[in-house]
């Protein structure tokens, strides 16, 4: 675009329109560049966001490029979690990659360096970077530092697991109010290893991003200096003509894939590398993720499982460790193209693991297997996936009664109200991508559990999904989801369910007669939806296929 603009006698109204930007002939000349940011006042891993595109920028222009800002939305899901608000974070996805592709097709740019930091934001920029591939680089906001109360380190999990403490009187409302105020010390996405810096760190593994950007601090002079280093590497890539969906391979997603088993990561992760591999024409699907997940062992436990936070992480090596780590049994495709202008082995080759307590030696892992399951059965006969790595052993292999909610909302109100007893499995329905709609997070009812002290004894499974602060037998993404003739909308209080994490099995110990007679009496639940979700509604596909949006219909 840039060379025409500045020679075209055409094109003379385009220059005037640039020009009443303050751009000169010589910027006109250059390159143009895109700096997507997701900078907003209300998300707290966003609100420092001007401070790493002005970097950025810096790195642009010392590249010989001209950068451009443009604006994405961005969703806290922290903040939208427990109410409606939570229907529009997964839909978010996909407005995002479709403004993305608007912007910077509809203004033509030469290249684009994308500034995320958040839960859907980082996948919605990838799949918007794929669609429209054209150069492209990603910088994310960086994580939050924890928060200290009591001598122990923590962060917004800590908050939503002390509600149910209070209710439980092992903690006062003075208390939780104390808490409240030192949880989130400051910018950054959240402290753990929650859904946001797992796909920091993934787009590491992709290839899409440079070394560290999954670990450095949010306020860190590090997270500066690796955005301007951003920007440079941008320009290169459009001198270079490098494309994303010549660096995000199948191979890419399999180290990502890899990479996701070795940290245990937030089980979305599954949902978005499914829904950015769709837009860069490559197939996954769980039975990969399984073979993955058994080949791949676990060398880290992160916060929401223990105190070891992403500044830890950072500290330990990074992900450059942990790839150098699975490298050293082959697990990881070295080969494979970064916009680093490098092979992904040589980002990972000098690096070394700088605290063993953090980064486990592939000789010694925390587990021989990955840190996310596939599990299958009558239940899930498409699949569902659970957060294997912050499941206590006791609850690996479980057998339980089923309590039956249809919203997010009645199962938090009969666990804090002492109805969920322990030996339970809390069922709940209705919360898939198209029964919600929009797939909701259920971090309220699992830190309720935790909080109440139940996470080691109850079970819970539903057809929505996890915030990556969740921890516990936590099951979701089941599939077929109940509003699409799934199971889980058969299953009635009391009915035995068993779950096999080792096994991969999800079982209803329930005769296909019984379930044949159920399913001649059901009254699908009524849709409320309206606006935007309805039309998300009647659009999205499975979770098995990355609840993407149908693209043809």
């Amino acid at each position: 675009m840039s060379q025409e603009l500045s020679t075209s006698m055409e094109k003379a109204p385009q220059r005037a329109l640039l020009k009443a930007l303050g751009l000169t002939d010589e910027e006109i000349s250059k390159p143009l560049i895109a700096i997507v940011s997701a900078k907003s006042e209300i998300v707290p891993g966003h609100v420092h966001l001007d401070r790493i595109t002005d970097a950025v920028k810096a790195g642009v222009y010392a590249g010989g490029c001209t950068p451009v800002v443009v604006p994405s939305i961005g969703i806290c899901d922290g903040l939208a979690m427990g109410h409606n608000g939570m229907r529009y974070s997964l839909p978010s996805r996909e407005l995002i990659a479709d403004s993305v592709e608007s912007m910077l097709l509809g203004h033509a740019f030469d290249g684009a360096v994308f500034v995320p930091n958040c839960d859907k934001i980082v996948p919605g920029m990838l799949m918007g970077a794929a669609r429209v591939n054209i150069p492209s680089v990603f910088v994310s906001g960086g994580p939050m530092a924890s928060g200290k109360f009591r001598g122990k380190k923590v962060g917004l999990s800590t908050v939503f697991e002390g509600i149910g403490e209070v209710n439980k009187g092992s903690m006062s409302r003075d208390e939780l109010g104390a808490l409240e105020n030192v949880a989130c010390p400051g910018c950054g996405s959240c402290c753990g290893m929650y859904t946001a810096n797992s796909l920091n760190c993934l787009c590491e593994a992709l290839g899409m991003a440079l070394p560290y950007n999954g670990t450095a601090l949010a306020v860190s002079a590090e997270r500066i200096r690796l955005a301007k280093r951003t920007g440079e590497a941008a320009c290169k890539l459009v001198r270079d003509a490098v494309t994303p969906r010549m660096i995000m391979t199948k191979h890419a997603f399999m180290n990502a894939l890899t990479l996701d088993m070795a940290l245990g990561a937030s089980t979305n992760t599954i949902l978005h590398l499914f829904a950015i591999a769709a837009e860069c024409n490559v197939a996954l699907d769980l039975e990969l993720v399984q073979q993955i997940s058994d080949a791949t062992p676990t060398l880290c436990k992160l916060s929401p499982s223990c105190e070891t936070d992403m500044e830890d992480l950072g500290l330990a090596g990074g992900v450059p460790a942990v790839l150098h780590e699975l490298a050293k049994k082959n697990l990881i495709n070295g080969s494979m193209h970064t916009v680093h202008d490098c092979a992904l082995a040589d980002d990972y080759l000098h690096a070394h693991v700088l605290d063993d307590s953090v980064i486990h030696r592939i000789e010694a892992p925390i587990s021989p297997v990955g840190g996310i399951a596939v599990l299958k059965g009558n239940l899930a006969e498409s699949g569902a996936v659970v957060k294997r790595s912050a499941v206590d052993q006791s609850m690996l292999v479980f057998s339980g009664k089923a309590k039956c909610y249809n919203s997010e909302e009645d199962a938090v109100a009969a666990i804090y109200d002492g109805r969920v007893k322990k030996g339970d499995v809390v069922v709940i329905r209705y919360e898939g991508p198209a029964g919600g709609p929009g797939m909701r997070e259920m971090l309220s009812p699992t830190s309720a559990l935790c909080g109440m002290g139940l996470d080691k004894d109850v079970a819970l499974i539903t057809d929505g999904r996890f915030s990556g602060a969740t921890r516990g037998a936590a099951i979701g993404h089941v599939s077929p989801e109940a509003a699409d003739g799934g199971k889980l909308a058969l299953v009635a209080d009391g009915d035995v369910i068993k779950i096999d994490i080792p096994g991969g099995k999800l079982t209803l110990d329930v005769t296909a007669k019984i379930l044949d007679a159920r399913r001649k009496k059901l009254r699908p639940k009524d849709s409320v939806a309206t606006g935007w979700l309805l039309r998300y509604q009647n659009l999205v596909t499975s979770a098995a296929n990355g609840a993407v949006l149908k693209k043809k219909f």
